[in-house]
């Protein structure tokens, strides 16, 4: 189809209760830069029930505009509904281009909806430009399992659509005072329409209920702590630091820790405050899920490891010596 505006949409998705994701709102930031550089509006869009927090929040965050679908059907998240609504806006309004989070139900979504529309998608983007050139937008992600990043571009079809890890971009400063167009669309889909139903949400399955994403303070372990009861220490600093525990993909194949916790390309991508890794290395996959926190604090034995060239602080010791004094000088300095 073709574009009818300018415009730069950002779908944010919402929780059970009605309020916003974080990564819907994350996207707010790149999508204020992408919607100037393309001369049209920011419009958030949301589907969901009961979603006036949302709505609040989206406004508070920047959004020129906010497209609401609010009615019972979209309580819980559904393949069908959410993609007849989304497509159905799309069709009407014709944005160029669309941003949706690379959650779970972001890329069951985002493909579901640039089929129908008959356009690409490019999934989980690390980096977004507008390509000076063509004007279209620059989709950068990791290609080859993370070996290099690749830039793409879709040129005859729109919208443009991409998906985005959360935690890649951070929420800019929410102005209360900002105003905004809020269109409320009434879209229903029937009951014949949907084909998969939520029987159950279970909300909590013991050590998976682990929130990397919205951590502020993030303390990882990888292969050189040695096996699961290398954790135990670590695990230690994080209850003194209030942090969340984090770990590589190297630990989680070893079975010493559940993938809950795991951070990079095939885990989670994290933005936090404070990153401190023990016994990691640095691959590649695991730097593109952690490189955008505010402070990295490495502590590796080996001097070369790649871990160094993205720290802030390093430290070249043993974790295993290095983590008792840390975790006790912190006591110390609380009490």
């Amino acid at each position: 189809m073709e574009a009818k505006t300018k415009d730069l949409w950002v779908f944010v998705e919402t929780n059970e209760d009605g309020s916003a994701k974080n990564v819907g709102i994350e996207l707010l930031t790149p999508g204020r830069e992408l919607a100037n550089k393309q001369g049209g509006a920011l419009v958030a869009v949301i589907v969901g029930s009961n979603v006036e927090a949302a709505k609040n929040d989206a406004i508070a965050y920047g959004a020129d505009k906010v497209i609401v679908v609010d009615s019972p059907e979209y309580k819980d998240y559904s393949t069908d509904a959410y993609a007849i609504a989304l497509t159905t806006l799309v069709e009407k309004y014709g944005p160029t281009s669309m941003l949706i989070g690379a959650t779970p139900n972001g890329r069951d979504l985002g493909p579901r909806v640039s089929c129908r529309l008959k356009t690409g998608l490019t999934a989980d983007c690390t980096g977004l430009d507008i390509d000076e050139e063509s004007g279209n937008v620059a989709w950068t992600r990791p290609a080859f399992g993370g070996n290099l990043m690749a830039t793409i571009l879709c040129p005859e079809h729109r919208p443009q659509i991409g998906t985005v890890r959360p935690g890649v971009f951070k929420k800019g400063e929410p102005d209360a005072s900002h105003a905004a167009e809020v269109i409320t669309e009434d879209i229903h889909v029937s009951e014949d329409q949907i084909r998969v139903k939520v029987l159950e949400l279970i909300k909590e399955m013991g050590d998976e209920n682990v929130d990397l994403e919205g951590a502020e303070i993030i303390v990882s372990g990888g292969r050189g702590v040695g096996g699961p009861e290398g954790f135990e220490p670590i695990k230690a600093l994080a209850e003194v630091l209030g942090a969340t525990v984090g770990t590589s993909r190297a630990a989680v194949d070893a079975g010493w820790i559940s993938h809950a916790h795991q951070v990079g390309q095939t885990g989670k991508t994290v933005g936090p405050k404070l990153y401190i890794a023990f016994g990691i290395s640095g691959a590649i996959q695991h730097l593109a899920g952690m490189n955008s926190s505010d402070v990295i604090v490495a502590i590796n034995k080996d001097p070369d490891a790649p871990i160094f060239d993205v720290a802030d602080y390093g430290v070249v010791g043993n974790l295993f010596e290095v983590l008792p004094v840390l975790t006790e000088e912190i006591k110390k300095a609380r009490a």
